[in-house]
C-alpha cells in the first residue's frame, strides 16, 4: 500500500468504537498508514452504553452488563487495561423469579431457557402444570425435526418442549433479550446451537445435560455469567475515546449520504455527504448505526438497501428507582424477576440492582430498575414520565409490596433500539452482503441490527469489521 489512507467509521456506539479502536491497533501492528475518522451524530459517544454516577449510586441507562463466556469483551477490558474494574454478580444472590399469577416463583435451578436440565427442580416447580411438565419430558422421546430452512425460536421450543414451557418460562426470559416475541424470532440468528443440539442428541434436554457437562470439566470459565465495571460500563466507553482521542472522534456530526466516488485520478472510492453539508472522501466507510439509518445513507441506485429497512426494531424504557432500604421489606434475594406477557403488567421485568451488583448502590438504600416495552406492545414508551413511574409503582406494589416514596427516580427511553431477528434474518443479511461486496466494495457494515445485539458481539463486530478492511486491496 502507497499513501496514507482514510477509514471513516459512521456510527460511535459500542460497535463502532471498538471498530476505530481496532482499526488503529491492527494499522499500527502491521505498519500500515492510516488515518481513522469516526463521526457520530449524538454529542456524546457511547450509544446505548449510558452510566450516571452520583452519591455512591452507578445507575445504568442502558445495559448493566455483558456475558462473560463471549471473551470479546473481556479481552477489549483487558487490553485497555480495566481488567481490574471487572466485576461480576453477588455472589449470594444468582437466584431469578419469574412472575406467575400474581406470585413470584424461582426459577428452576439448571433451566436455560425453558430448557431444564435437573429433574427434581423441574418437577416441583410452581410454573407449570403437572400435565405441561409431562409434555416437556417428551422431548426424550420426540423424533428430530424435519425442517430444512430457519423457523421460529418460540415455535421450535413450543414443538419440543411445549407451549406452557414457552409461554410461562422462555418467553419471558427471552423478552428480557430481545424484547420480542419469540415466536416471531429467528432461530438460527438467536440460539442456532439449539438446532445443533437436536440434530446431534434428538433431544434438547440430552443436549443441554452434555453441554453442560463438558462446560463443567472446563476449568477457565469465569466464576460469574455476567461481567460489568465498577464505575459502570461508560468506563468501557471512556476508555475508548480516550484512546482514539478528538483526531479521531468528531461528535454531533451526522453524515447524509454515502455516494459512490468516480474512482478517477486514484480519486478515493467513497464521499460521505454530512448532514451540514461537508464533504469527506474515504478509502473505506465502517457503517455501525442501526440497519434503518444505514438504509437512509445508501446510494438509491443500491436497491438491497431496502434489506436493512425493513429489519424491524422495538422500542423500550427502562424506569430507575432508589429507596432507603429499611422501606423494602420483601426479601430482595435474587437479581430479580421477569414477566410473562400473559400476566398483564407493564412491566417486562425489573432487576434488584444493588441486589445483583453489589458496586451499584450505598449498603443502606436499595437501587431497582424495572423495563417496559417489548415489540407489538410499545405505546407506553410514548407515554410520560409520570405516567410511567404511576404504573410501574402499582406494579410494584402489587408484586412485592413496595409503597415508599422513591428518593431517586429516572426515565430513559430507547425508541426503535431493539432489533427483531425475525425468521429468515440470517439469510436476507447473507444475501445483503453478498450484493454489497459485489456493488459497494470498501463498505462494510457491523452492530446490533446485524448479527448480535449484546455487547460482546458488537465488539466482535467492530474488529471483524476493522480486519475486513485492512485486508481489501489499496487500503
Amino acid at each position: 500500500m502507497t499513501g496514507e489512507k482514510t477509514v471513516i467509521v459512521i456510527g460511535g456506539g459500542i460497535t463502532g468504537l471498538s471498530a476505530a479502536y481496532y482499526l488503529q491497533k491492527q494499522a499500527r501492528e502491521t505498519g500500515i498508514s492510516l488515518r481513522v475518522l469516526l463521526f457520530e451524530r449524538d454529542a456524546r459517544v457511547g450509544g446505548k452504553i449510558e452510566t450516571e454516577v452520583f452519591n455512591g449510586f452507578v445507575v445504568e441507562k442502558g445495559p448493566d452488563s455483558f456475558l462473560a463466556r463471549k471473551t470479546a469483551a473481556v479481552n477489549l477490558c483487558r487490553e485497555l487495561g480495566l481488567e481490574d474494574d471487572l466485576v461480576g454478580t453477588n455472589p449470594d444472590n444468582k437466584q431469578t423469579y419469574i412472575l406467575h399469577k400474581g406470585k413470584l416463583h424461582r426459577i428452576p435451578a439448571g433451566l436455560n431457557i425453558g430448557i431444564p436440565t435437573q429433574f427434581l427442580p423441574f418437577a416441583t416447580t410452581g410454573l407449570l402444570s403437572m400435565s405441561a411438565k409431562v409434555r416437556a419430558a417428551m422431548d426424550l422421546v420426540m423424533p428430530r425435526s424435519k425442517v430444512t430452512g430457519d423457523q421460529s425460536l418460540g415455535g421450535f421450543l413450543a414443538r419440543r418442549l411445549g407451549d406452557e414451557v414457552v409461554d410461562h418460562m422462555a418467553e419471558p426470559l427471552l423478552a428480557g433479550i430481545y424484547a420480542g416475541n419469540s415466536r416471531n424470532l429467528s432461530l438460527r440468528a438467536t440460539f442456532p446451537q439449539f438446532e445443533s443440539l437436536e440434530k446431534k442428541h434428538g433431544s434438547l434436554i440430552l443436549g443441554m445435560l452434555a453441554q453442560a457437562k463438558q462446560a463443567h470439566a472446563n476449568q477457565s470459565l469465569p466464576h460469574s455469567m455476567f461481567l460489568s465495571l465498577r464505575g459502570g460500563l461508560i468506563q468501557l466507553v471512556d476508555k475508548l475515546a480516550e484512546v482514539l482521542g478528538p483526531e479521531v472522534i468528531r461528535t454531533s456530526i451526522g453524515v447524509r449520504e454515502i455516494k459512490k466516488g468516480t474512482n478517477e485520478n486514484n480519486q478515493p472510492p467513497y464521499e460521505l455527504i454530512l448532514e451540514n453539508g461537508d464533504k469527506f472522501e474515504a478509502d473505506a466507510v465502517v457503517v455501525t448505526v442501526p440497519a434503518f439509518e444505514s438504509a437512509r445513507m445508501l446510494p438509491q441506485s443500491f436497491e438491497p438497501a431496502a434489506t436493512l429497512e425493513k429489519i424491524p426494531y422495538a422500542s423500550v424504557a427502562t424506569a430507575v428507582m432508589a429507596f432507603p432500604a429499611a422501606s423494602i421489606t420483601y426479601p430482595l434475594d435474587g437479581t430479580g424477576f421477569v414477566v410473562p406477557k400473559k400476566e398483564g403488567r407493564t412491566i417486562t421485568a425489573c432487576t434488584w440492582v444493588s441486589s445483583k451488583w453489589m458496586h451499584t448502590a450505598p449498603p443502606d438504600q436499595v437501587l431497582i430498575r424495572c423495563y417496559v416495552g417489548r415489540a407489538g406492545d410499545e405505546e407506553i414508551v410514548d407515554e410520560s414520565d409520570e405516567s410511567i413511574l404511576t404504573k410501574v409503582r402499582q406494579d410494584l406494589k402489587d408484586i412485592m409490596g413496595i409503597e415508599a416514596e422513591a428518593i431517586y427516580t429516572s426515565i430513559t427511553r430507547w425508541r426503535k433500539s431493539m432489533p427483531q431477528y425475525t425468521v429468515g434474518h440470517l439469510d436476507r443479511l447473507n444475501a445483503f452482503e453478498k450484493e454489497a461486496t459485489k456493488q459497494l466494495p470498501g463498505l462494510f457494515f457491523a452492530g446490533a441490527g446485524f448479527t448480535g445485539l449484546g455487547i460482546p458481539d458488537c465488539i466482535q463486530q467492530g474488529k471483524e469489521a476493522a480486519a475486513r478492511v485492512l485486508e481489501l486491496n489499496g487500503v
